[in-house]
C-alpha cells in the first residue's frame, strides 16, 4: 500500500481549490493596490466574487494568515500583514509551488522535533507539566485498557510533553503535524490494536525519565517508543 499516494489523493481536491483561491486572493490584493494594514473583502463578498463557499474562503485566508501573509481580527475583519508587496509575492509563488505534505514527510518531522521536544521537557519540565503529562497517560490507559479508542488521549500526552519543553514555536509545530499523523498511522496500519500494552508501558518509562529529569533517557525512550515508526520511514539520527 503506497500510503503517500493515498494520502496526497484524498486531499488533492481540496488542496487544489484552496490554492487557487490563495492564488486569486493575493491577485486581489495586487490588483487593488491593497497596502499593509488595508482591509480585505468580507468573506461574504469574497465567495460570492469567486463563487465558491465562504468555507472554502475561509480556508485559505486561515493558510495565508498561518504564512504570516493576512491577519484576521475578530470583529474587525481580515487585513494584508506588514510585509512589502515583493516579498508577499514571493512568498505566495512559493506557497503555491509546495507539495501536500505526505505522511512520510510528517513522521520524520515529528520523530526529529519530538526527540528534542522531550529531552529539553527533561530539562524544563514544571510540576504542572508533570501533572498534565500524568493526567494525558493515565486517560491513555483507561481508554485503552477499557477497549476504547484512544487517539485522542495519545496525541495530548505527546502535546503535554511538547508544551514542557518550554519551547513555543516546537510546541506549536507539534499541534499542528501530530494529529493527522496519529490518525493516519492508525487507518494504515490494521494491527496497531495489537501493541496497546506496550505502548502503556513506553509511555510511563517516558515519563519517568522526565520526572526523574533525565534528557538523555527521556530521548532513548522516546526513541524507542517511535519503533513502528522508524520501521515505516527508516532510520533518522538525531
Amino acid at each position: 500500500m503506497n500510503l503517500d499516494a493515498l494520502s496526497k489523493n484524498e486531499n488533492q481536491e481540496i488542496t487544489s481549490r484552496v490554492k487557487k483561491l490563495m492564488s486569486q486572493i493575493s491577485e486581489l490584493i495586487t490588483n487593488k493596490h491593497l497596502e499593509p494594514g488595508d482591509k480585505l473583502p468580507a468573506e461574504r463578498v469574497l465567495a460570492e466574487k469567486f463563487e465558491v463557499s465562504r468555507r472554502s474562503v475561509r480556508v485559505a485566508i486561515l493558510k495565508l494568515e498561518s504564512y504570516g501573509i493576512l491577519i484576521s481580527m475578530p470583529q474587525s475583519g481580515t487585513f494584508v500583514a506588514n510585509i512589502g508587496a515583493i516579498a508577499m509575492n514571493g512568498m505566495i509563488e512559493d506557497i503555491l509551488s509546495m507539495d501536500l505534505p505526505n505522511f512520510r514527510s510528517l513522521v520524520e518531522t515529528r520523530i526529529m522535533l519530538e526527540l528534542k521536544a522531550v529531552r529539553l521537557a527533561a530539562l524544563r519540565r514544571t510540576e504542572n507539566d508533570l501533572l498534565r503529562i500524568k493526567a494525558a497517560m493515565d486517560a491513555h490507559e483507561a481508554k485503552l485498557l477499557s477497549g476504547e479508542d484512544a487517539v485522542q488521549e495519545d496525541l495530548l500526552f505527546h502535546l503535554a510533553i511538547a508544551k514542557a519543553s518550554g519551547n513555543v514555536t516546537m510546541n506549536q509545530i507539534m499541534i499542528g503535524i501530530t494529529p493527522q499523523i496519529l490518525v493516519d498511522f492508525k487507518k494504515y496500519h490494521t494491527n496497531y490494536d495489537e501493541f496497546d500494552a506496550l505502548r502503556i508501558n513506553e509511555h510511563l518509562e517516558i515519563y519517568e525519565a522526565i520526572k526523574q529529569k533525565k534528557p538523555q533517557l527521556a530521548k532513548s525512550k522516546m526513541k524507542k517508543h517511535f519503533k513502528l515508526l522508524y520501521e515505516y520511514c527508516g532510520d533518522i539520527r538525531a
